[in-house]
């Protein structure tokens, strides 16, 4: 393929990968290295999601996520966008992580504000190297708890003091939220909602909870462990819920990663003891963000299905759906 051929269009969104100077100190090399060859498929998808924001930047301001996505997940992704952007592709590489933090971002935004001023506690399942305590200023009057594997929180928190060690970085880098509790736990063991009220959530305080990525690869029983716990909080206090779902063709995408999944997750909630259930795939009017202009690209195409449908009728191939699911209840609600 000759240079001209290989060039991509000129595009002010897009620019080229220029990784951070803190990549290429020892110290930050080191610990990518660990996550390299230690970590397992779970704990490695939080570097790819977080290079999913680095790369879509010109939507996404994350300031943590080149250093928390390491070099390898930035260039991986950005040869996948390259690609895509040279081949005209519908779907550009990184999108669906882009308009899932886009999302979520709005919805818990949408949540803060609901709850009329009051204080609010946020808390992160399955962290990884979400960052929003860096970078949403919604979170002003919000404690946020993250949620994640020891071995998970001890490199973050790693990389973030590399961070706040950095002159440049440091400039460029504040904590937006009230407070950050940094909670290790499994929440596939039945202690983790204790050692969150360790480390200072309070039952009683209005709370949103964030499941981004995580209840796919749980099996069965721990996502719905999981979920009916939150859902007991509704009768305690006034409690949103912020999670995607998978359906069950997208689990086969990779059988050996993902595990839970939920057709119907806007009937599954409500008969845990959720009284208010709203339920968006990508590319709906609330998960858009000006990224799904094309009628024939994967998500639209998806959308004109109905959810009950399973294989795709033009060529029987599966339909994978993700659905961005917003849930909701208080003590003065009653479930219709």
């Amino acid at each position: 393929m000759s240079d001209q051929e290989n060039s991509l269009p000129e595009d002010p969104m897009w620019s080229e990968l220029k990784l951070p100077d803190l990549l290429s100190t020892e110290t930050v090399r080191e610990v990518h290295a660990t996550i390299e060859h230690k970590w397992d498929p779970l704990q490695r998808s939080a570097c790819q999601t977080a290079a999913g924001r680095a790369l879509w930047k010109h939507l996404i301001h994350d300031p943590l996520a080149d250093l928390l996505a390491g070099e390898s997940y930035l260039k991986s992704l950005y040869e996948k966008i390259k690609k895509d952007r040279i081949n005209n592709a519908r779907e550009v590489s990184g999108v669906i992580l882009a308009v899932r933090t886009l999302w979520f971002d709005s919805k818990l935004e949408a949540a803060l504000k609901s709850f009329n001023s009051k204080e609010a506690q946020v808390v992160i399942l399955g962290a990884g190297m979400d960052a929003r305590a860096y970078r949403l200023s919604c979170l002003k009057d919000s404690d946020v708890f993250e949620v994640d594997f020891a071995e998970v929180l001890q490199v973050k928190t790693t990389l973030v003091q590399a961070a706040m060690d950095s002159t440049y970085e440091r400039q460029h880098l504040t904590m937006k939220a009230k407070s950050l509790h940094r909670v290790a736990a499994d929440v596939r063991d039945d202690d983790w909602l204790e050692k969150l009220q360790i480390s200072g959530f309070v039952p009683e305080k209005n709370t949103i909870w964030i499941l981004e990525g995580i209840l796919y690869y749980l099996s069965h029983s721990h996502a719905m462990q999981v979920l009916k716990i939150i859902a007991e909080k509704c009768a305690l206090t006034p409690t949103v819920l912020l999670a995607d779902f998978m359906n069950q063709p997208s689990t086969t995408l990779s059988s050996s990663i993902f595990h839970f999944y939920s057709d119907w997750p806007d009937h599954l909630l409500p008969s845990i003891g959720f009284s208010h259930v709203e339920l968006s795939q990508i590319g709906d009017p609330d998960a858009h963000f000006g990224l799904m202009h094309d009628p024939l690209n994967l998500f639209n195409k998806l959308r004109s299905l109905p959810r009950s449908v399973q294989l795709n009728p033009d060529d029987g191939t599966p339909c994978c759906r993700l659905y961005l699911v917003q849930a909701s209840g208080s003590p003065n609600q009653t479930i219709l």
